[in-house]
């Protein structure tokens, strides 16, 4: 056949598709962009497109040196900093920024003024905030004292660049501010009967991240978008009255000065021991026979190696105690709490070393082995707050919700302390995965109702016209969302990918392969959905672009159910009436009693929202139930269920 007769059939050929489908009902297209990429995952030099770093990843690191002193009378910390920053990016840097979030507790801070009338959980105090002085930035052989402060964040110039791949610079300050009583729930003074607690964080100048996404991430600290940092080695030390009890993020490198012999005999039981021991016992708090000194002042000195910041409390008001923590590879770390006599007690913080320790050895054994020499809990005014390897939780708390709070804030030692990611950003990628870690190690503790998976009590928000995704970044999200949109809802995202879509071998061999992968780094969300997809062999863009990245819902039913014409079974036919797809899990009871399992693929729905399956048998089927085991959140299960009349079959 010649080129014109090919044509000519051709033309005829779709001539007659169009008056076909001209006749009939408008072809309905398929679901393809349900399943389609949802955003740009390529990958370049710096980040592969399966979610590891790229040959060319690099990341910048700060070291700090700091020397604070704790004034308990005026309630204020002044200190001088040395940093040196490291710049291992492929660009010369003419300035780094770093964060001054004690710059929010001021009258004019945009975080104060971007707080409602009426206040809520990020209320701050307004008469703090810096003040800097003897400032020197060098490289090379010059020094500048140029530097720009704009609201949380300072921008300080260098005379000459620091250079790329890996040129050094050193920043030194001295600094002093009042230490608020409010402290947007994330640090603070409590008055106690015994004293004052100081729970200390976002207490020194900070270096933000200048990295290959967004070059320097420098998003100004409003209140619930927490913090995006480098990673660095610490050595810092701290001033404060000899009475004090201090502990800080890290090891404390000098005991026989700060402790005494007591303590230190008691702390060595302790950390061998896997019963909590006393190391200041209740009623040794006012006694000052058990301190180092007897008057004047104690410096405190600890270090902390590849950590992306430190925290520390102080307070004369302190019960201590501590026991081992038994970590898979053998290596030693304990776990100690700090507390007032007003939060003792056998079912209140007198537990709290317990959950610590059975929190990090949960989360060690399951995912990723815990790096930090100690987890300390402190009791403040502070509903839960973490730092590396060391939690602020509530004074008030006890029981469950003391439990709850401690492993929430130890949890998120592996996120985002060990795994980087931004959190102003993407509260999801350490909240949301805090959170699904969190239920496992509910579990395994035994002592406390695991809820995350009574997934449908989040329909009724799934529902709400004011819902929004969990792409929103926080400081956008309404406080009423956030909950929802950083917690629960990725939560049981990763709830369900681990129970119902790959199944339990499939998805811990990639989140643990993510978790090591990204470890001490700096992933995007577009990481993580590579990672997972490449490691568990499965292409979700269809889940996480709905679920994540989007705000639809799931509701798949089951429409009827037909016998066939031959009498060798019958045909289900299912729908899908929402806009995240899923597979199907059937279970079918026969009118004899017995049941049958069938699971149908994801794919059924790329080509539209019904899909009719045959099932070939010589029973007679009394019900069909989707989702038989409440593992989807589905938001109408009026129609899960279809039951057949015994005379229908």
């Amino acid at each position: 056949m010649n080129f014109i007769s090919k044509a000519m059939c051709f033309f005829m050929l779709i001539g007659a598709f169009s008056i076909s489908a001209t006749a009939q009902e408008k072809v309905k297209s398929s679901n393809q962009s349900e399943f389609n990429e949802f955003m740009d995952r390529s990958g370049n030099r710096y980040r592969s497109a399966s979610g590891v770093p790229g040959p060319d990843y690099w990341q910048n690191e700060t070291d700090y040196k700091i020397k604070a002193t704790l004034d308990d009378e005026n309630h204020t910390l002044s200190g001088e900093i040395t940093l040196t920053y490291t710049n291992n990016s492929p660009d010369a840097l003419s300035f780094i920024w770093l964060y001054l979030e004690q710059n929010r507790f001021t009258e004019n801070s945009r975080g104060t003024l971007t707080t409602p009338i009426g206040g809520n959980r990020y209320n701050g105090d307004t008469d703090g905030g810096y003040e800097i002085s003897n400032l020197k930035a060098k490289t090379r052989s010059s020094t500048s004292t140029k530097h720009i402060i704009t609201d949380t964040r300072m921008q300080v110039w260098f005379d000459k660049p620091i250079k790329p791949n890996g040129g050094k610079a050193k920043v030194s300050m001295n600094f002093v501010y009042n230490i608020p009583v409010k402290g947007m729930d994330r640090m603070g003074r409590l008055k106690v009967e015994d004293g004052t607690i100081y729970a200390m964080a976002q207490w020194y100048p900070r270096a933000a991240v200048y990295d290959d996404v967004e070059g320097w991430n420098v998003e100004p600290y409003l209140g619930a978008g927490e913090f995006y940092l480098d990673y660095g080695d610490y050595d810092y030390e701290i001033t404060a009255p000899y009475n004090h009890i201090v502990v800080g993020s890290g090891k404390l490198e000098n005991e026989r000065q700060v402790m005494s012999s007591v303590m230190r005999d008691r702390m060595k039981k302790a950390r061998n021991s896997n019963e909590t021991v006393y190391i200041v016992k209740p009623e040794e708090v006012n006694d000052a026979s058990i301190r180092a000194k007897q008057e004047g002042t104690l410096t405190w000195h600890f270090t902390m190696e590849n950590t992306r910041d430190v925290a520390f409390a102080s307070s004369k008001a302190f019960i201590w105690d501590a026991a081992k923590i038994n970590l898979p590879s053998g290596e030693e770390a304990y776990a100690q709490s700090v507390y007032p006599k007003e939060s003792n007690g056998n079912n209140a913080w007198e537990r709290s070393t317990e959950y610590t320790k059975n929190a990090i050895e949960n989360y060690s054994k399951k995912w990723f082995e815990y790096p930090y020499p100690v987890a300390t809990n402190v009791a403040a005014e502070i509903g839960g707050m973490e730092y590396p390897g060391l939690s602020f939780c509530s004074w008030e708390s006890t029981g469950a919700s003391l439990w709850g709070v401690t492993d929430h804030e130890f949890g998120h030692n592996w996120f985002p302390m060990i795994v980087g990611s931004n959190e102003r950003r993407y509260a999801w990628m350490d909240e949301g995965f805090n959170t699904f870690i969190n239920y496992y190690s509910t579990k395994e503790f035994g002592e406390y109702p695991a809820s995350l998976n009574q997934v449908r009590n989040l329909t009724n928000w799934l529902k709400s016209y004011s819902r929004e995704g969990i792409d929103t970044y926080p400081d956008v999200t309404n406080l009423q969302n956030l909950v929802m949109t950083a917690y629960y809802k990725p939560a049981v995202g990763l709830f369900m990918l681990r129970e119902y879509i790959l199944g339990h071998e499939r998805f811990d061999n990639a989140f643990k392969s993510y978790i090591k992968t990204w470890a001490y780094k700096h992933p995007q969300p577009s990481d993580f959905f590579n990672h997972m997809e490449n490691v568990a062999g499965e292409n979700l863009s269809w889940f996480f672009g709905n679920w994540f990245y989007g705000n639809g819902n799931i509701d798949l039913g089951v429409k009827e159910i037909v016998p066939t014409k031959n009498g060798n079974g019958f045909i289900v036919t299912l729908e899908n009436k929402g806009s995240v797809p899923m597979p199907v899990q059937l279970r079918i009871t026969y009118q004899d009693g017995s049941k049958e399992d069938v699971r149908l693929p994801v794919e059924i729905w790329e080509r539209g929202n019904t899909w009719s399956h045959l099932v070939k048998t010589n029973k007679k089927p009394k019900q069909i139930e989707i989702d038989p085991n409440k593992m989807l959140p589905d938001v109408d299960y009026s129609n899960d269920i279809l039951k057949v009349n015994s005379t229908e079959n």
